[in-house]
Protein backbone atom coordinates (compact mmCIF):
# COMPACT_ATOMS: atom_id res chain seq x y z
CA UNK A 1 0.00 0.00 0.00
CA UNK A 2 1.45 3.44 -1.03
CA UNK A 3 1.89 5.43 2.41
CA UNK A 4 3.24 8.70 3.57
CA UNK A 5 6.38 7.00 4.84
CA UNK A 6 7.14 5.85 1.54
CA UNK A 7 6.79 9.55 0.02
CA UNK A 8 8.62 11.11 2.83
CA UNK A 9 11.78 8.54 2.43
CA UNK A 10 11.50 8.95 -1.22
CA UNK A 11 12.32 13.07 -0.87
CA UNK A 12 14.73 12.15 1.63
CA UNK A 13 16.75 10.07 -0.32
CA UNK A 14 16.73 12.77 -3.43
CA UNK A 15 15.89 16.22 -1.47
CA UNK A 16 18.19 17.87 -4.17
CA UNK A 17 16.90 16.52 -7.12
CA UNK A 18 13.00 18.37 -5.72
CA UNK A 19 14.33 21.63 -6.30
CA UNK A 20 14.88 21.11 -9.87
CA UNK A 21 14.11 23.44 -12.62
CA UNK A 22 13.69 22.67 -16.62
CA UNK A 23 13.39 24.41 -19.44
CA UNK A 24 10.89 26.77 -20.34
CA UNK A 25 9.93 27.51 -24.19
CA UNK A 26 7.14 28.94 -26.80
CA UNK A 27 6.12 26.43 -29.53
CA UNK A 28 4.62 28.20 -32.39
CA UNK A 29 3.99 31.70 -30.17
CA UNK A 30 2.36 29.53 -27.26
CA UNK A 31 4.11 29.80 -23.81
CA UNK A 32 4.46 26.58 -21.82
CA UNK A 33 6.09 27.73 -18.31
CA UNK A 34 6.70 24.13 -16.99
CA UNK A 35 8.29 25.15 -13.53
CA UNK A 36 4.59 27.22 -12.39
CA UNK A 37 2.35 25.22 -14.65
CA UNK A 38 1.90 21.64 -15.75
CA UNK A 39 0.26 21.71 -19.47
CA UNK A 40 -2.15 18.76 -20.64
CA UNK A 41 -2.13 17.28 -23.89
CA UNK A 42 -5.48 15.64 -25.29
CA UNK A 43 -5.37 12.49 -27.50
CA UNK A 44 -6.72 11.89 -30.62
CA UNK A 45 -6.09 8.26 -32.30
CA UNK A 46 -6.60 8.03 -35.80
CA UNK A 47 -6.50 3.71 -35.63
CA UNK A 48 -9.64 2.08 -35.17
CA UNK A 49 -7.58 -0.92 -33.08
CA UNK A 50 -6.98 2.12 -30.52
CA UNK A 51 -8.43 0.34 -26.60
CA UNK A 52 -9.72 4.28 -25.67
CA UNK A 53 -12.78 4.35 -27.53
CA UNK A 54 -13.77 7.72 -26.94
CA UNK A 55 -10.46 9.09 -28.60
CA UNK A 56 -10.91 6.98 -31.89
CA UNK A 57 -12.08 9.20 -34.68
CA UNK A 58 -12.24 7.54 -38.19
CA UNK A 59 -12.54 10.58 -40.28
CA UNK A 60 -10.92 14.38 -40.57
CA UNK A 61 -13.98 16.06 -39.78
CA UNK A 62 -14.27 13.97 -36.40
CA UNK A 63 -10.49 14.15 -35.58
CA UNK A 64 -10.74 17.90 -35.96
CA UNK A 65 -14.12 18.36 -33.98
CA UNK A 66 -12.50 16.06 -31.19
CA UNK A 67 -9.57 18.54 -31.27
CA UNK A 68 -11.42 21.32 -31.11
CA UNK A 69 -13.85 19.95 -27.84
CA UNK A 70 -10.19 18.83 -26.12
CA UNK A 71 -8.83 22.41 -26.80
CA UNK A 72 -11.81 24.31 -25.30
CA UNK A 73 -11.32 21.76 -22.44
CA UNK A 74 -8.51 22.60 -21.58
CA UNK A 75 -5.79 21.12 -23.71
CA UNK A 76 -2.77 23.25 -24.60
CA UNK A 77 -1.77 20.15 -27.46
CA UNK A 78 -3.07 17.61 -29.76
CA UNK A 79 -1.10 14.21 -30.12
CA UNK A 80 -2.50 12.52 -33.48
CA UNK A 81 -1.34 9.00 -34.40
CA UNK A 82 -2.16 6.76 -37.25
CA UNK A 83 -0.75 3.80 -35.72
CA UNK A 84 -1.88 1.92 -32.37
CA UNK A 85 0.95 1.20 -29.85
CA UNK A 86 -0.91 -1.96 -28.95
CA UNK A 87 0.60 -5.28 -29.61
CA UNK A 88 -2.10 -6.58 -31.91
CA UNK A 89 -2.74 -3.29 -33.85
CA UNK A 90 -2.32 -3.13 -37.68
CA UNK A 91 0.55 -1.59 -38.64
CA UNK A 92 0.48 1.37 -41.21
CA UNK A 93 3.19 1.98 -43.63
CA UNK A 94 4.47 5.39 -44.55
CA UNK A 95 2.13 6.55 -47.06
CA UNK A 96 -1.01 4.79 -44.69
CA UNK A 97 0.22 6.98 -42.10
CA UNK A 98 0.68 10.46 -43.99
CA UNK A 99 -2.80 9.58 -46.14
CA UNK A 100 -4.39 9.72 -42.38
CA UNK A 101 -2.14 12.13 -40.60
CA UNK A 102 -1.57 15.19 -42.66
CA UNK A 103 -4.99 16.63 -43.10
CA UNK A 104 -5.91 16.12 -39.61
CA UNK A 105 -2.69 18.06 -39.32
CA UNK A 106 -3.87 20.80 -41.64
CA UNK A 107 -7.40 20.98 -39.96
CA UNK A 108 -6.10 21.67 -36.35
CA UNK A 109 -3.61 24.07 -37.57
CA UNK A 110 -5.79 25.80 -39.66
CA UNK A 111 -7.77 25.92 -35.94
CA UNK A 112 -5.08 27.47 -34.48
CA UNK A 113 -4.82 24.23 -32.51
CA UNK A 114 -0.93 22.61 -31.45
CA UNK A 115 -0.25 19.60 -33.38
CA UNK A 116 1.75 16.95 -31.79
CA UNK A 117 2.34 13.60 -33.98
CA UNK A 118 3.14 10.07 -32.88
CA UNK A 119 5.68 8.29 -34.65
CA UNK A 120 8.81 6.75 -34.75
CA UNK A 121 9.01 6.84 -38.61
CA UNK A 122 11.44 10.09 -39.82
CA UNK A 123 9.91 10.36 -43.12
CA UNK A 124 6.60 10.21 -41.43
CA UNK A 125 7.90 13.26 -39.17
CA UNK A 126 9.03 15.20 -41.92
CA UNK A 127 5.88 15.13 -43.65
CA UNK A 128 3.97 16.14 -40.71
CA UNK A 129 5.78 19.00 -40.14
CA UNK A 130 5.59 20.49 -43.46
CA UNK A 131 1.88 20.51 -42.78
CA UNK A 132 2.01 22.07 -39.37
CA UNK A 133 2.94 19.90 -36.85
CA UNK A 134 5.09 21.39 -34.04
CA UNK A 135 5.43 18.84 -31.92
CA UNK A 136 7.10 15.28 -32.67
CA UNK A 137 6.29 12.63 -30.18
CA UNK A 138 8.99 10.20 -31.05
CA UNK A 139 8.72 6.72 -29.72
CA UNK A 140 11.69 5.43 -31.14
CA UNK A 141 15.08 5.63 -31.81
CA UNK A 142 15.83 5.53 -35.81
CA UNK A 143 17.18 8.13 -37.55
CA UNK A 144 16.74 10.59 -34.58
CA UNK A 145 19.32 12.82 -35.53
CA UNK A 146 17.14 13.22 -39.04
CA UNK A 147 13.79 13.95 -36.71
CA UNK A 148 16.37 15.83 -34.27
CA UNK A 149 17.35 18.30 -37.06
CA UNK A 150 14.39 18.60 -39.05
CA UNK A 151 12.18 19.59 -36.02
CA UNK A 152 14.51 22.50 -35.17
CA UNK A 153 14.25 23.65 -38.67
CA UNK A 154 10.30 24.11 -38.38
CA UNK A 155 11.34 25.76 -34.65
CA UNK A 156 9.31 22.78 -33.67
CA UNK A 157 9.76 20.29 -30.06
CA UNK A 158 10.61 16.77 -29.84
CA UNK A 159 9.27 14.55 -27.12
CA UNK A 160 11.94 11.77 -26.93
CA UNK A 161 10.57 8.93 -25.59
CA UNK A 162 12.56 5.52 -23.55
CA UNK A 163 11.65 2.94 -25.55
CA UNK A 164 13.96 -0.39 -25.10
CA UNK A 165 14.06 -1.61 -28.41
CA UNK A 166 14.05 0.39 -32.17
CA UNK A 167 10.80 1.28 -31.46
CA UNK A 168 7.42 1.17 -29.93
CA UNK A 169 6.15 -1.24 -32.35
CA UNK A 170 9.28 -3.25 -31.84
CA UNK A 171 10.27 -4.88 -28.30
CA UNK A 172 10.51 -7.29 -26.67
CA UNK A 173 10.31 -8.21 -22.83
CA UNK A 174 11.09 -5.15 -20.29
CA UNK A 175 14.30 -5.17 -18.76
CA UNK A 176 14.08 -4.07 -15.05
CA UNK A 177 16.52 -2.17 -12.99
CA UNK A 178 16.56 -1.49 -9.22
CA UNK A 179 16.28 1.76 -9.96
CA UNK A 180 13.66 3.04 -12.46
CA UNK A 181 15.25 6.24 -13.16
CA UNK A 182 19.06 5.43 -13.18
CA UNK A 183 18.63 3.57 -16.85
CA UNK A 184 16.15 6.14 -18.35
CA UNK A 185 18.36 9.65 -16.86
CA UNK A 186 21.60 7.90 -19.31
CA UNK A 187 19.28 7.29 -22.07
CA UNK A 188 17.75 10.76 -21.91
CA UNK A 189 20.77 12.68 -21.68
CA UNK A 190 22.72 10.27 -24.69
CA UNK A 191 19.79 11.28 -27.28
CA UNK A 192 20.00 15.03 -25.77
CA UNK A 193 23.08 15.11 -26.47
CA UNK A 194 22.45 14.20 -29.89
CA UNK A 195 19.80 16.90 -30.12
CA UNK A 196 21.98 19.31 -29.24
CA UNK A 197 24.51 18.46 -31.82
CA UNK A 198 21.50 18.70 -34.57
CA UNK A 199 20.42 21.90 -33.26
CA UNK A 200 17.10 20.98 -30.91
CA UNK A 201 16.47 22.88 -28.03
CA UNK A 202 12.97 22.01 -26.99
CA UNK A 203 13.19 19.25 -25.42
CA UNK A 204 10.58 17.13 -23.68
CA UNK A 205 11.24 13.86 -21.93
CA UNK A 206 8.54 10.73 -21.70
CA UNK A 207 9.40 7.78 -19.34
CA UNK A 208 6.80 5.48 -22.42
CA UNK A 209 5.14 4.01 -19.34
CA UNK A 210 2.26 3.15 -22.14
CA UNK A 211 4.02 0.97 -24.25
CA UNK A 212 3.15 -2.47 -24.50
CA UNK A 213 6.19 -4.68 -23.48
CA UNK A 214 5.22 -8.49 -23.77
CA UNK A 215 5.50 -9.27 -19.45
CA UNK A 216 4.42 -5.94 -19.07
CA UNK A 217 0.96 -6.11 -20.45
CA UNK A 218 -0.63 -7.57 -17.42
CA UNK A 219 -0.46 -8.07 -13.88
CA UNK A 220 0.93 -6.29 -10.86
CA UNK A 221 4.30 -5.34 -12.15
CA UNK A 222 3.48 -3.18 -14.83
CA UNK A 223 1.14 -1.02 -12.16
CA UNK A 224 4.23 -0.99 -9.64
CA UNK A 225 6.15 0.12 -12.28
CA UNK A 226 3.94 2.58 -13.03
CA UNK A 227 3.42 4.18 -9.97
CA UNK A 228 7.08 4.15 -9.06
CA UNK A 229 8.05 6.04 -12.40
CA UNK A 230 5.30 8.60 -11.80
CA UNK A 231 6.65 9.38 -8.34
CA UNK A 232 10.44 9.05 -8.99
CA UNK A 233 9.81 11.83 -12.10
CA UNK A 234 11.03 14.54 -10.23
CA UNK A 235 14.53 12.92 -10.18
CA UNK A 236 14.40 12.55 -14.05
CA UNK A 237 13.39 16.47 -14.07
CA UNK A 238 16.95 17.05 -13.01
CA UNK A 239 17.99 16.55 -16.24
CA UNK A 240 16.91 19.77 -16.87
CA UNK A 241 13.93 18.87 -19.38
CA UNK A 242 10.48 18.95 -18.60
CA UNK A 243 8.61 15.53 -17.92
CA UNK A 244 6.01 14.18 -20.19
CA UNK A 245 3.49 11.40 -19.03
CA UNK A 246 1.07 9.28 -20.91
CA UNK A 247 -1.52 8.71 -18.67
CA UNK A 248 -2.00 4.47 -17.93
CA UNK A 249 -5.70 2.68 -17.75
CA UNK A 250 -4.68 -0.34 -15.49
CA UNK A 251 -7.77 -2.37 -16.81
CA UNK A 252 -7.33 -4.78 -13.77
CA UNK A 253 -7.58 -2.95 -10.92
CA UNK A 254 -10.29 -0.30 -12.35
CA UNK A 255 -12.49 -3.24 -14.35
CA UNK A 256 -15.69 -0.76 -15.64
CA UNK A 257 -14.52 2.34 -14.30
CA UNK A 258 -11.50 2.05 -16.21
CA UNK A 259 -12.42 5.89 -17.12
CA UNK A 260 -11.40 6.77 -13.83
CA UNK A 261 -7.75 4.86 -14.26
CA UNK A 262 -5.89 8.36 -15.64
CA UNK A 263 -7.06 10.88 -13.22
CA UNK A 264 -5.86 8.32 -10.37
CA UNK A 265 -2.58 8.24 -12.17
CA UNK A 266 -2.75 11.70 -12.13
CA UNK A 267 -2.40 12.48 -9.34
CA UNK A 268 0.81 10.42 -8.41
CA UNK A 269 2.20 12.10 -11.49
CA UNK A 270 1.61 15.43 -10.03
CA UNK A 271 2.94 14.76 -7.03
CA UNK A 272 6.22 13.31 -9.31
CA UNK A 273 6.42 17.11 -10.18
CA UNK A 274 5.27 16.05 -14.18
CA UNK A 275 4.94 19.21 -16.74
CA UNK A 276 2.72 17.36 -19.27
CA UNK A 277 0.19 15.46 -19.27
CA UNK A 278 -1.00 13.15 -22.41
CA UNK A 279 -4.52 12.28 -21.64
CA UNK A 280 -7.64 10.56 -23.21
CA UNK A 281 -9.95 12.47 -20.21
CA UNK A 282 -8.56 15.97 -20.44
CA UNK A 283 -11.60 17.64 -18.60
CA UNK A 284 -10.78 14.83 -15.90
CA UNK A 285 -7.33 15.65 -15.34
CA UNK A 286 -8.03 19.17 -15.63
CA UNK A 287 -10.17 18.86 -12.67
CA UNK A 288 -7.44 16.67 -10.56
CA UNK A 289 -4.84 19.46 -11.55
CA UNK A 290 -7.26 22.12 -10.51
CA UNK A 291 -8.18 20.82 -6.99
CA UNK A 292 -4.59 19.71 -6.18
CA UNK A 293 -3.77 23.85 -6.54
CA UNK A 294 -6.09 24.41 -3.87
CA UNK A 295 -3.28 23.15 -1.26
CA UNK A 296 -0.84 25.61 -0.32
CA UNK A 297 2.86 26.01 -1.01
CA UNK A 298 5.04 24.13 1.00
CA UNK A 299 6.43 27.37 2.38
CA UNK A 300 2.51 28.34 3.54
CA UNK A 301 1.95 25.16 5.02
CA UNK A 302 2.95 25.53 8.76
CA UNK A 303 -0.45 28.34 8.55
CA UNK A 304 -2.69 24.94 8.05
Amino acid sequence: MLALEFLAQLADAHREALAARVREFSIDGEVFRFNSEPAIMGVVNLSADSWYRESVCLTVEKAVGRGKVLQAQGARLIDAGAESTLGHAARRNREEQKRMLLPVIRGLAAEKILVSVETYDHVVARACLEAGARVINLTGTEKAGEVFRMAAGHSAAVIICYVQGRHARAVGDFVFSADPVAAMSDYFSRLAELAAKNGLEKIMIDPGLGFYYPNLRDGAARVRRQMSVFLNTFRLRALGFPVCHALPHAFEYFGEEVRGAEPFFAVLAALGKTDLFRTHEVPRIKAVLDALKVFPAIHEIHTL
